[in-house]
């Protein structure tokens, strides 16, 4: 018994462990969600940390809460925040759909550490949670939480890739390489422009991250319930946002519909889908790597990636695009959490939605094997591939649909079976084309020169964001 203390609410009396942090409405959340075993994400408890720690300095400024005991919860929760207390936030995401559950949590480590600074006790209902709804919270939360992750680890991980690409594609700019639709053989390009389309979808996706971001430094905080602003002060909502700018240096703002801010969830669905447009664009990436390393025989083997780990457990030798299949499969985890997210966003019944805790996890989990994938494809692939020039050239010289080139002088038709008898044959475009026009040969190879044919479109970095 001496392990144990009892505590009591509304409901009733109910034991927990005599050192825990938390309190007894966190404890029913651990008895009543044995789910998963999935915590909150770091995430998350930050900026649970962060906006209880704001909303005790506007609740000191407005004269909602005497200011010592609003300045030890503020302490107390950006303890929290910096991650001192993780362990004692162990409620399950599949919880309560408010995310009640860890919004008391919250409430009840804090009150406990401020209690213990100040010598007196701290209520976490009535002091650390003055003002305040989970319902207005926990989607606070989720948006403060995504606008620091994307800000201080997506878009520079995406950065990172991005740069790592555009420096590549520097590199191998004069290299010509045959193109491909269909996965068939098409017109020539250079490597830098293979790659800069790369670089350019990654910058449109940063320019998408940031305009969504926008809209998620608008939050319902202040709204409380269900947007009424019931207990709060008028001005609760701007006072919480000027705090949150004082802690994060980013310019949050109250929602002008905080019943909207409250009932859906856009801001996280509109993210989720940005970073599924990501997921695709690093597929898009991993795809083309792993199919210019086929082979390196049967295959295209236009590039060699590096070498990490054995790539066969019989066959010896066999070497595997390891990283490009972990990225794609991160991918393919993301696209699976959008397609939750979207469920759970289409779960707002009247004026509050109730999946917000699975919303979180997966939004910001999300968040989290994005920014990892980028840094490796990056560093582990993209940063070491070597080109394999003789095969290469060897590709280019022999690909008929350099015959495209002679279709202003000769014709559709007549270069059309230049191409075929190419094909037939097995030889290079150049021979065939010679024998078929009687031009010299001189004139030719400038005309078919597939550097000549790589002259337009745009290069790395062209574009975008």
């Amino acid at each position: 018994m001496d392990k144990i203390r009892i505590e009591h609410d509304s409901l009733g009396e109910l034991a927990l462990p005599c050192d825990a942090l938390w309190g007894i409405q966190t404890q029913r959340a651990i008895d009543n969600f044995p789910v998963s075993g999935w915590r909150m994400p770091r995430a998350l408890l930050r900026a649970l940390g962060l906006i209880k720690g704001a909303c005790a300095d506007a609740n000191a400024g407005l004269g909602a809460l005497p200011k010592a005991k609003a300045k030890a919860i503020h302490k107390a929760a950006l303890r929290v925040a910096m991650g001192e207390f993780d362990d004692a936030f162990p409620v399950d995401v599949f919880q309560t759909g408010s995310g009640t559950s860890s919004n008391m949590n919250a409430n009840e480590v804090i009150a406990h550490v401020a209690a213990q600074a100040l010598g007196r006790p701290v209520h976490p209902n009535d002091d650390v949670n003055c003002a305040q709804s989970s319902n207005d919270v926990i989607p606070s939360c989720i948006q403060i939480a995504a606008v620091l992750e994307v800000g201080e680890r997506l878009l520079p991980a995406l950065k990172h890739l991005r740069r790592t690409i555009e420096r590549r594609a520097r590199e191998l700019a004069t290299v010509a390489k045959t193109g491909r639709t269909h996965l068939m053989d098409a017109m020539p390009l250079r490597f830098d422009q293979e790659l800069g389309a790369w670089a350019t979808q990654l910058a449109e996706v940063d320019a998408r991250l940031g305009d969504v971001s926008k809209r998620l430094r608008v939050l319902p905080i202040g709204g409380t319930a269900i947007g009424t602003g019931i207990n709060a002060p008028k001005r609760f909502g701007a006072a919480v946002c000027v705090a949150l700018k004082s802690q994060t240096s980013i310019g949050f703002t109250p929602h002008r519909d905080r019943f909207y801010g409250i009932a859906t969830q856009d801001a996280a669905l509109e993210l989720s889908g940005v970073l599924r447009t990501a997921a695709i664009a690093l597929t898009k990436i991993a795809n083309d790597l792993r199919w210019m390393n086929s082979g390196p025989l049967a295959g295209l083997g236009e590039i060699e990636l590096p070498a990490l780990q054995p790539g066969s457990s019989i066959m010896p030798g066999k070497v595997n695009p390891v990283i490009p299949e972990s990225v794609a499969m991160v991918a393919a985890q993301v696209i699976g959490f959008d397609a939750t997210i979207a469920f759970a966003a289409a779960s707002g019944n009247f004026q509050l939605n109730v999946m917000l805790p699975v919303i979180a996890w997966n939004l910001l989990t999300s968040i989290e094997l994005l920014t990892n994938a980028a840094t490796l494809l990056a560093d582990k692939a993209i940063a070491g591939f070597t080109i394999r020039q003789t095969r290469i050239d060897d590709a280019l010289a022999r690909n008929p649909i350099l015959v495209t080139a002679l279709n202003p002088l000769i014709g559709y038709e007549r270069a059309a079976t230049i191409a075929k008898r190419a094909y037939r044959e097995g030889r290079p475009v150049l021979d065939i084309a010679v024998e078929e026009t009687g031009w010299p040969r001189t004139r030719l190879q400038k005309l078919l020169d597939p550097r000549t044919l790589t002259r337009g479109g745009s290069t790395a970095g062209t574009a975008g964001g």
